[in-house]
């Protein structure tokens, strides 16, 4: 799959505004993406991502701020075939094979790529001869990452795109896009499941309440949440007593199994196997993603993670 010449300018995001009514959805996003990169764009319901991606997108214009996607405006990007996009919503158009509406969309593009290919590339090459509305769930969604490719863009932008999909779906679609970013396109995707962000990304922007709480390396966004985890197995184990040993912070129980956050995990530790013998499957581990996720996304001013963080947040298997 060969990527067409690249911009040596990236995507520029500055002073970025958007309010719907009283409601400040992007409140001064500043944001620079280097040609080739592939960043993770996370955050809770509500958090800005979505609103964010349609501006990039052309599909919504910012109340205040400029976007310039490779020198150019969002929508001249989008007209020249630069940018291709997998977003939540939408449907296949109907009555069309799954061929037969690549084709017709490969014919509105100055560059597009060859068909076959992209059928092969998003492995739908199985079903090109089946009618959209035939497709299941996650076949849909690999027919979309289809419709999304189809111009051959410097730019890939998909928002929850693994969504209805199994797990062995799941994998045969980053399986995929892990071929495309080796091509040296630009990815930016916005996800719930924070396993994909780190297994995929070579970068992570974190948003909270419209703006920009965090913005690195997968590696720099952990190590934002200092402290470690204890995980063990401690049958009948007293909660109330382990959270009152040195070095712990928070305690949880998942059966047998207890799971101890530390500020000090070599206090907590020595304090551990003194005063629980029967402690055992010791395992001692870094804050992991979804620790520095909850943390940073976390309302200074309440105290609380901001509404839906919790219902929203998956780590897939």
């Amino acid at each position: 799959m060969t990527a067409p010449p690249a911009s040596t300018d990236g995507i520029v995001l500055d002073g970025l505004h958007k309010r719907f009514d009283a409601v400040r959805a992007v409140d001064g996003v500043d944001l620079q993406i280097a040609p080739g990169s592939t960043v993770a764009l996370l955050g809770p319901n509500g958090a800005g991502k979505s609103t964010t991606i349609d501006m990039v997108l052309g599909l919504s214009r910012p109340d205040r701020g400029t976007v310039s996607v490779f020198g150019r405006s969002a929508t001249e990007a989008v007209a020249a075939g630069a940018i291709g996009a997998m977003l939540q919503t939408g449907s296949l158009p109907a009555y069309l094979t799954v061929r037969e509406l690549l084709t017709m969309l490969a014919s509105l593009y100055p560059h597009p790529l060859p068909v076959d290919e992209v059928l092969e590339s998003a492995q739908v090459a199985d079903i090109a001869g089946r009618p959209t509305q035939k497709l299941s769930g996650g076949q849909s969604q690999r027919v979309r990452f289809a419709v999304a490719v189809i111009s051959n863009p410097q730019l890939l932008v998909l928002d929850e795109p693994t969504v209805a999909m199994d797990v062995e779906s799941r994998r045969a679609f980053w399986a995929a896009m892990r071929a495309y970013a080796a091509s040296g396109r630009t990815i930016v995707f916005a996800t719930h499941y924070l396993e994909e962000a780190d297994d995929f990304a070579d970068r992570i922007v974190l948003m909270a309440q419209g703006r920009i709480v965090a913005d690195g390396p997968t590696t720099e966004i952990k190590a934002k949440v200092g402290g470690r985890v204890i995980r063990a197995t401690l049958p009948g184990a007293d909660l109330s007593s382990l959270g009152k040993l040195p070095g712990v912070t928070d305690v949880e129980s998942h059966g047998d199994a207890v799971v101890l956050s530390c500020g000090d995990s070599d206090a907590a530790i020595k304090a551990l196997l003194r005063e629980q013998p029967d402690v055992r499957d010791i395992e001692i581990s870094s804050a992991g993603l979804e620790a520095a996720f909850l943390e940073l996304t976390r309302d200074p001013a309440a105290g609380r993670l901001p509404d839906s963080t919790t219902d929203s947040l998956e780590v897939s298997s």
